[in-house]
């Protein structure tokens, strides 16, 4: 079963955020006067700026990509630089707001006074910093913050519901059966992380970068998913591999432009009309193994229900199978009773019989039995109950039963 398709209320408010790459380059800022990349330099900060406070006030990762996306929305309405007349915001206030706000709509509130201790200390570079309640600096801060909530609420329209590409990635994680890949998922991870340093959350929607993340992830751990019904990973997702190729080399330039590059560039460059069939992170199958080859979750269920073979086998076959043993007993018995009134000793009967039932045994497929039931089984074949095996215990013939011997009269004789 694919991951459920996104919201479609939150599809619908997030398609109204999303622009082209040339719609990116006529920004407020940049008709401001700001160069192109100073201003990704400077929403690179803001978004560095909310994760130093939220690990101070150890807050979730998905509450700092939300305000990480109220940074990016906001300034598509607003300016970092002062223009006809309408004031500047800094990013830094305005990432200190975003924390404000995300942590009240992820429901992960913080004391006022923490948040703004957090943002002094962060500001000043000082992660020891002494705040004093009453002093300038706090008030400052606190001041804007509870200023600018109103603005950043006006310029996304109240618009404060998001699909977090976090839990999208997990899903698709899940249909894959790569849940536990620790170097594929932490991989996948740090892609999310970075793209909130850029705006990449403004071009494409949340499905396609989550999609993007496992794409680059499986190439640099070198990881395929195979087909599910004929179809690439891509079309069981519901996203278009063009547009994942398309984010991947977006992360690929920003990565190239940094200044903090390092000398591999981890987000390498993918050819963007490659033949989809010779993608690397797609393992086909050929056509009588898509019908014989079940899916991860059914791949699952399979081990589940192998190991619990026996208590899920239906209780018709339980009785075919325990029928055709007992006439496979009667048979034995039959020619066991005719040696032993040739003159077999009783007990050569009784070994051999033990010894075909032992080597009966080691051929049925115990499965996944219980240690009780497998012993109860195994007792049951070898002490049939149509066979008399041993003697039966000498009992007097009116049925009473003492302490002692009986002689051969059937008299009772004291020990």
């Amino acid at each position: 079963m694919p991951p459920a398709s996104p919201n479609s209320v939150l599809a619908a408010a997030e398609s109204q955020w999303l622009f082209t790459e040339e719609e990116l380059l006529r920004t407020p800022s940049i008709l401001a006067g700001i160069a192109p990349e100073q201003e990704r330099e400077n929403r690179s900060k803001g978004v560095n700026f909310i994760t130093q406070v939220g690990i101070m006030l150890k807050l979730p990762q998905l509450t700092l990509a939300t305000a990480s996306v109220y940074l990016h929305r906001f300034y598509m309405r607003y300016s970092m630089m002062e223009r006809d007349g309408k004031p500047a915001y800094h990013y830094y206030a305005i990432a200190a707001t975003a924390v404000f706000l995300a942590s009240k709509v992820e429901e992960n509130c913080r004391k006022m006074k923490e948040l703004v201790v957090a943002c002094c200390r962060v500001a000043q570079k000082n992660a020891n910093l002494a705040i004093d309640e009453q002093s300038k600096e706090f008030w400052r801060w606190k001041d804007t913050i509870l200023y600018n909530e109103e603005i950043l609420l006006e310029a996304m329209c109240f618009d404060l519901s998001l699909e977090p590409p976090y839990n999208t990635l997990f899903h698709f994680l899940v249909q894959f059966d790569e849940q536990n890949n620790r170097k594929l998922r932490n991989s996948a991870w740090a892609f999310l992380n970075d793209s909130h340093l850029t705006m990449l959350c403004l071009l494409y929607p949340s499905r396609t970068i989550a999609a993007a993340s496992l794409y680059c992830a499986a190439k640099h751990c070198e990881v395929a998913f195979l087909d599910q019904g004929g179809r690439a990973w891509w079309e069981v997702v519901g996203v278009e591999l063009k547009d994942i190729k398309k984010a991947c080399n977006y992360m690929a330039t920003v990565y190239e432009l940094s200044p903090l590059r390092h000398s591999e560039n981890i987000y390498a460059r993918t050819p963007e009309d490659a033949d989809p069939s010779s993608n690397r992170t797609r393992a086909r199958q050929s056509p009588a193994a898509e019908q014989e080859s079940p899916t991860p979750h059914a791949l699952r269920n399979n081990s589940l229900e192998g190991s619990l073979m026996s208590v899920s086998e239906s209780d018709g076959g339980r009785r075919d199978r325990d029928t055709d043993k007992s006439a496979k007993r009667a048979r034995e018995g039959s020619v066991q009773s005719e040696k032993s009134h040739l003159g077999h000793p009783a007990s050569n009967a009784t070994s051999t019989r033990s010894h075909e039932a032992n080597a009966e045994d080691d051929d049925i497929p115990w499965g996944g039995e219980t240690p009780i039931n497998e012993r109860r089984k195994r007792q049951k074949i070898a002490e049939p109950s149509n066979i008399q095996e041993a003697a039966p215990e000498s009992k007097p013939e009116n049925g009473l039963e003492k302490d002692g011997e009986l002689s051969e009269e059937g008299e009772v004789v004291e020990p």
